[in-house]
């Protein structure tokens, strides 16, 4: 099993250096990935939680993060493509991932706050879902064909070149949500589902509809990395949990803690660090 962490890019830090300098001192703990949040506004619960604190945006920290880092998995937890341009956002992972020498995980998602979606008003609420399919389908002929193209609902791509491509091939995506659209886009088009904050026993009935889903397109979880999100508590030892996590088959867990407080953040992961995680590898 491996283990990551999300950022608090999204719980109001003010200190934004101390904030990115967790990236490299996570990769020194020996975790596997770090991983950012993605919101574009402060409203609905994002505002109830920060105000008009900082929300920082997602890809610049990864940017900075990647840029002090060596080894360490770099990850979104998720993009939000309603709020995006697929054309715009294939160039700015692909050139990530060159520069960080192909560690980038495009978590990605459709989003639920629809307030946000209005305000933004990229795409109606109700067509998030349809958006998203097209989204992923132009950012796959982007990164991976000589000639892309592609004629859609929403996008039209003919005679243009993408360059650069990714360093991996495929740029892995992990869909982001707990609900059967997500796990029907992950069937469809991923290389790995990324849920949220599910129990063991909430787990087990969406992995049996998971691998309905892949087999249906000819699939099967061998071809599906699961990377499960999961808040910890800051004096709860999570040793039970994670073991029945490994008998489901979780890849790798990863953590976030809700707080401003970079230096709780600190001594709960290095507790994690040295008193977890090496049991569960």
């Amino acid at each position: 099993m491996r283990f990551g962490v999300t950022l608090t890019n999204n719980w109001g830090v003010h200190d934004v250096e101390g904030l990115v300098a967790l990236g490299p001192w996570l990769e020194e703990l020996g975790f596997d990935s770090v991983w950012v949040n993605h919101h574009v506004l402060n409203i609905g619960y994002v505002h109830d939680r920060l105000g008009n604190r900082p929300y920082h945006d997602a890809l610049t920290v990864l940017t900075w993060v990647a840029a002090r880092t060596k080894t360490i998995r770099l990850g979104t937890s998720v993009l939000v493509l309603p709020y995006l341009h697929p054309m715009v956002l294939a160039k700015t992972l692909a050139t990530l991932d060159q520069l960080s020498g192909g560690r980038v995980i495009a978590g990605i998602g459709v989003g639920g706050l629809e307030a946000e979606h209005e305000l933004l008003n990229m795409v109606p609420f109700a067509e998030r879902g349809a958006y998203g399919d097209e989204f992923i389908a132009v950012m796959r002929t982007l990164w991976q064909d000589a000639e892309p193209s592609h004629t859609g609902q929403y996008f039209r791509l003919e005679g243009a070149l993408a360059s650069p491509k990714p360093a991996q091939n495929p740029l892995p995506i992990f869909i982001g949500g707990n609900g059967g659209p997500a796990l029907r886009r992950v069937a469809r088009f991923a290389q790995g589902w990324h849920p949220l904050g599910m129990s063991p026993q909430r787990l087990a009935p969406r992995l049996l509809a998971l691998e309905e889903a892949l087999a249906q397109q000819g699939r099967s979880r061998a071809d599906c990395e699961l990377s499960l999100r999961w808040d910890v508590q800051a004096d709860v030892d999570p040793r039970a949990w994670l073991e029945q996590f490994r008998e489901q088959g979780v890849d790798e867990i990863v953590w976030s803690l809700g707080t401003a407080d970079l230096d709780l953040f600190r001594r709960t992961f290095e507790r994690l660090a040295a008193e977890v995680i090496a049991d569960f590898r």
